[in-house]
């Protein structure tokens, strides 16, 4: 793929399961991938206005990916390598990270920070 030239626009793809598939580049429009399963390339990926509650992403290369307008509430994503992400205008309730709140992470952190002033 690469090339973003492969688009999935508007299917209903729910519980799809992706094993081995190389999705270098893909775009995925509109589309409705709750509960689809993820064991691929998706380096460059681009995943607008797209459904992805109850997905399940493990052991998927998302270097470069584009998540914008995305639902990922029930999502699973397990050996991740987050480095150099930014999250923007998300909404955190109930996010966890090995275990713990990031909400639960975040007051913490804004007590420490406003107990050292």
């Amino acid at each position: 793929m690469g090339d973003y030239g492969d688009l999935f626009d508007g299917p209903q793809l729910q519980g799809t399961v992706y094993t081995k598939a190389d999705l270098e580049g893909a775009r995925f429009d509109g589309v409705n991938l709750d509960g689809a399963r993820f064991f691929a390339v998706m380096n460059a990926a681009v995943f607008n206005d797209t459904n992805l509650s109850g997905a399940h992403f493990e052991d998927v290369n998302l270097t470069g990916a584009v998540f914008d307008d995305v639902n990922l509430s029930g999502a699973r994503i397990r050996n991740a390598n987050f480095s150099d992400v930014s999250l923007d205008d998300v909404n955190i309730d109930g996010l966890r990270i090995d275990g713990m709140l990031v909400s639960e992470a975040l007051r913490r952190f804004g007590q420490t920070d406003a107990d050292d002033d």
